[in-house]
């Protein structure tokens, strides 16, 4: 029984302390003013008692223990008479409640700062910075390509804003992005969506403001609320804020342009995707082309003053920057065009758009003196050829790769589609149905990850292979594939991608042939893994636009010459033989290739070699070279130009 009331004590005490807490305040500065005097009083007497110098008196012994009373509870300890007494304490309980009151009162407000600023409900104060809506894989890369184009600005800014904690976000930057130089990196949390929140990050001072695409079925939805509440929140930025969006579906393209106003610039994923899929599917090496333009570790559009080259014409000024490569004319009122007409004038008012190195290395320096006249030839009439074209795999923007590919294609190009769904299902996409001009399609059901399934297609015989991120069967993203729903190509199927390019480097090396590979992946690490040559042509989504947002929000002019280069009509790059631009097998200035690519219209922005086409780090690929460098061309070497398609 005595065991039993051992146990059972501490609850009840517990449950009495608890009853005692919850009869609020008054009950409780009670209790602890009891509590007290049963402890001051006793351990005073004692101490008086024991103290050899004490009083030797009883009043005057109780004198001493009031007075240590008094110091210990701060209420003085007078003494006196009996109303200076009463006063003095009366005196003390005031400055004790107050100073009690004004340190909590202190403590509180410091508290909920310190709460609100590691939830991130401050409001950043910043001026010129950039601003990063949303969040999702690509935020890395926007925020690492940022860090590089501020790395020769002494103080910038990246503030991001998204629905979740302040310092899971700083922690999982730190990660991502090793490096972030003068730049800082300023988290907030809150809801895009809400113009009160969208004011913590101060859209309305910065110079750029970049909505990312959040993963889902709702992603494209969330873009156009986050930018209806950007409008809200600051009513006609005008021309001091970029803003650019990126959407994945074609059919939200408009909405979410409509949403951005005149101002905004809004890129559509699946458009851009299936666009350099076919254009790189046709000209293997294209992709590493673009991965330079778009990443600032490298060569990029940047624009120069037209200065002394005011009224002369286009085609005077390509050989008139040594080290960068001109291709267009931004004009005064703010339009671009790229590659127009060698002898269009160059007015007081245009800039001229170029590739360089850095926006200080567009100095003017003529390098016509470079030019070798008998090195330069005419080209050869070459007969466009029908091909054999394979598709392996399908999703969302499988019918704008169809539909781009019969823009490209010569008549009579066969293009045979294995994917998962079988004829009927594929079939029934209206987008796919309704492609049928130049371009013979043929659809087959089959699992691309089955080694049988691609034994029997005879890989090697084909011209090109496009391999697409295809979903799982039986998964949520393979439904929505057949029924053409907003949904993103997970990045789950990149696991089925990886497989399939696993058994088709199997099959190239059987065959003791190099196989013509454009592949699509979602996810840049897992590019990292592919099980393909070196400098192989991949189109990773996620990386690609959140370049393409970056190199805008830095340059709001970029966004007519991507809209440009990645359309069918208008001018592209392309990688065309050398051999029809100078003479093979003699070292010529790169001046004479510009030159060459003049006269046909052209404007000669680098070169790739064969030879080198499988060495890293640029695998064959030079962009924007030195015009007066010497380079020795051979046969199937390619020279890289901007011209007509």
């Amino acid at each position: 029984m005595a065991q039993q009331h051992t146990k059972s004590l501490r609850p009840r005490l517990r449950y009495r302390f608890d009853h005692l807490v919850a009869g609020g305040t008054a009950a409780l500065i009670g209790w602890l003013a009891l509590a007290c005097l049963a402890v001051v009083i006793p351990a005073s007497t004692v101490l008086v008692w024991a103290d050899r110098g004490a009083p030797t008196t009883l009043s005057g012994r109780l004198t001493a223990v009031w007075v240590s009373v008094g110091q210990t509870l701060k209420i003085g300890g007078a003494v006196g008479s009996p109303v200076y007494v009463l006063a003095s304490v009366t005196l003390a309980l005031v400055a004790l409640l107050f100073v009690s009151t004004l340190v909590s009162l202190i403590t509180t407000g410091i508290n909920r700062r310190i709460m609100a600023l590691r939830r991130g409900h401050s409001t950043v104060v910043e001026a010129g910075h950039t601003v990063v809506l949303g969040w999702s894989d690509q935020v890395f890369p926007v925020i690492g390509e940022l860090v590089a184009a501020n790395a020769n600005q002494r103080r910038s800014a990246i503030a991001v804003l998204a629905p979740m904690d302040k310092v899971e976000m700083e922690d999982e930057i730190s990660t991502s992005v090793a490096r972030t130089g003068t730049t800082r990196i300023i988290c907030r949390s809150g809801r895009t969506t809400d113009p009160t929140v969208l004011a913590r990050v101060s859209p309305q001072t910065a110079k750029a403001v970049l909505v990312l695409p959040p993963a889902g079925e709702t992603g494209d939805a969330h873009v156009v609320k986050t930018l209806l509440a950007l409008d809200a929140a600051v009513p006609g930025p005008g021309d001091a804020v970029v803003v650019v969006a990126a959407v994945r579906d074609t059919r939200n393209h408009l909405t979410a342009r409509l949403a951005a106003g005149p101002g905004g610039h809004v890129l559509c994923v699946d458009d851009i995707i299936a666009r350099l899929l076919v254009q790189t599917a046709r000209q293997p090496g294209l992709s590493l082309v673009y991965q330079e333009l778009l990443d600032f570790a490298g060569d990029e559009f940047y624009t120069a003053a037209a200065g002394g080259l005011a009224g002369r014409t286009f085609g005077e000024a390509l050989l008139a920057f040594t080290t960068s490569s001109v291709v267009g004319l931004l004009r005064g009122d703010g339009g671009v065009v790229l590659n127009p007409d060698p002898g269009t004038a160059i007015a007081a008012g245009d800039r001229i758009v170029l590739i360089s190195e850095d926006d200080d290395t567009a100095v003017p320096l003529d390098a016509a003196a470079f030019v070798e006249e008998d090195a330069i030839v005419t080209a050869r009439p070459r007969t466009p050829l029908p091909e054999r074209l394979l598709l392996l795999g399908w999703n969302r923007r499988a019918p704008l790769v169809l539909e781009q590919l019969d823009q490209f294609v010569s008549p009579g190009t066969t293009l045979d589609v294995v994917a998962l769904g079988g004829e009927t299902t594929l079939r029934t996409s209206p987008e796919a149905a309704a492609v049928c001009g130049r371009l013979e399609v043929s659809f087959h059901g089959g699992d691309i990850t089955d080694p049988q399934v691609l034994a029997k297609l005879d890989v090697p015989s084909y011209d090109s292979v496009i391999v697409m991120a295809e979903p799982a069967p039986g998964t949520e993203a393979a439904t929505a594939t057949a029924t053409n729903t907003d949904t993103d190509t997970d990045t789950g199927t990149d696991d089925r991608t990886l497989v399939t390019l696993l058994h088709l480097r199997a099959i190239g090396e059987a065959a003791q042939r190099e196989l013509s590979l454009t592949t699509e992946m979602s996810d840049d690490g897992n590019r990292l893994l592919a099980p393909a040559r070196e400098g192989a042509d991949f189109i990773v989504s996620g990386r690609l636009i959140s370049l393409l947002m970056t190199q805008i929000s830095e340059s709001r002019y970029l966004a007519d010459v991507f809209e440009e280069l990645f359309r069918a009509e208008g001018n592209e790059l392309h990688l065309k033989p050398a051999s029809d631009y100078v003479r093979t097998g003699r070292e010529v200035a790169f001046a004479t290739l510009v030159e060459s690519a003049r006269r046909r219209g052209e404007c000669a922005v680098g070169y790739r070699l064969r030879a080198r086409a499988t060495t890293g780090p640029d695998f064959g690929v030079r962009l924007n070279p030195d015009k007066r460098e010497r380079v020795r061309f051979g046969e199937h070497d390619w020279l890289i130009v901007l011209a007509e398609s």
